[in-house]
């Protein structure tokens, strides 16, 4: 019983959020950053334990992809709500641009190197290797997603035909992880040993009750502790842009790092990457595809969003950091340099607004990414098979599904 009490103690703490959202209770953004913050921080350890549960139920892959859904869904609600309104207040397309595009990048070029931080003071060790079964597909389809993405810039718009593209790249996502085995039963400590212990059915209906409890708290605590944390930054008379595109998206995108910090930090970094990786794939695709659409159902109509040239800076800015990203990634790999790099171009670039400059920064990007893929061209006939193989594992004989390949 000892191991539900953490359990228990952490719905009850995380419990008043959604009753506070429900009456609308206003309060100082400091209680509101405070409350709201803590609520997460509880929603991300029930996510984490039952997420350890649900691994066995299915496939791993499958399992940390949606824990990054539900993980991500603040910074869903928060670019849904400014292309939402983007037809009364024409300033917030540009919003939802910026919010989208610096998600993104906080993304890659802050919680990657975050969890090699973690997983090096844990271990002294200069190289973070992700298991190639449960993250050769994601590696591949974020390379789909982005080389698709470098059309968005060039167009200056976002369309249904976006929406579309977006939705079969996930939705192929998700169904071919779908096709991966289960994990094997690992031995289980603490609240994840309390729900692994139940029989089949009450187990499986109290991990989907706190994915869907998890989420709700998640989606109740964004928006105050996002506007608290504004609130707060304003006072110190920070930009309002600044705010959309980069305080915003911290304070929305919290719960992801803070699941992939814990699963880190308790011996899992490979699990913490797949998880960042998943929701890089999400919102490089779904993220993406979910504006245009809120955009044309709120205003009834088919007519693209369009942005402007600072905005389409932007994007291609994110997509080449991305580009980058899935060269690291290709030898199923981030070492010392590529993670101390991706920190440097990303914090760097927060001091320079300057058109050339950012452009710059792309097209570095962009050199980096085919410096790597050219270092590391003989895994990619690797990763692909390793991908096929996870996917399809009666296509490789007698093989152990659940060992990854040699």
């Amino acid at each position: 019983m000892k191991n539900w009490w953490p359990i228990i103690a952490l719905g009850l703490l995380s419990a008043p959020t959604i009753f506070l959202r429900i009456v609308g209770v206003e309060l100082p953004p400091a209680f509101e950053v405070a409350l709201f913050g803590s609520a997460i921080l509880a929603a991300a350890f029930l996510l984490t334990w039952a997420s350890e549960v649900a691994e066995t139920e299915m496939s791993q892959t499958l399992a940390l992809a949606f824990l990054a859904i539900i993980a991500v869904l603040p910074e869903y609600a928060v670019d849904i709500y400014f292309a939402w309104t983007a037809h009364t207040n024409p300033e917030n397309a540009h919003f939802a641009i910026a919010n989208m595009t610096g998600g993104n990048r906080l993304l890659v070029g802050f919680a990657w190197p975050m969890i090699f931080l973690i997983f090096w003071l844990k271990t002294r060790k200069r190289v973070l290797s992700v298991d190639p079964t449960q993250n050769g597909l994601s590696v591949i389809i974020l390379g789909v997603a982005t080389l698709y993405s470098f059309s968005i810039p060039l167009r200056g718009s976002l369309s249904l035909i976006d929406t579309g593209v977006a939705l079969v790249i996930f939705g192929s996502y998700l169904w071919l992880m779908s096709r991966m085995p289960a994990r094997e039963v690992d031995v289980f400590v603490g609240p994840a040993a309390a729900i692994k212990a139940m029989p089949a059915v009450p187990r499986r209906l109290v991990v989907a009750a706190i994915f869907i409890f998890s989420a709700g708290v998640i989606f109740s605590a964004a928006e105050p502790f996002a506007n608290g944390l504004v609130a707060l930054g304003g006072d110190l008379g920070i930009d309002q842009f600044i705010l959309v595109q980069w305080l915003a998206p911290l304070a929305s995108e919290s719960p992801e790092f803070l699941l992939a910090g814990l699963l880190t930090a308790r011996g899992r970094p490979g699990a913490g990457m797949t998880l960042l990786l998943s929701s890089k794939v999400s919102q490089w695709t779904l993220l993406i595809g979910s504006v245009p659409a809120a955009f044309s159902i709120s205003g009834a109509t088919l007519s693209p969003m369009n942005f402007d040239t600072r905005q389409a800076e932007e994007v291609f800015l994110t997509a080449a950091q991305s580009l980058f990203a899935v060269a690291i990634f290709v030898s199923l790999s981030i070492s010392a340099w590529e993670a101390g790099l991706l920190a440097v171009l990303f914090v760097t670039q927060l001091f320079f607004f300057n058109t050339t400059v950012r452009i710059g920064y792309g097209f570095a990007y962009l050199l980096l990414a085919l410096l790597v893929f050219f270092r590391d061209r003989p895994t990619m006939p690797v990763l692909w098979r390793t991908a096929r193989e996870a996917i399809s594992p009666s296509q490789s004989g007698s093989r152990d599904p659940h060992k990854p390949p040699g």
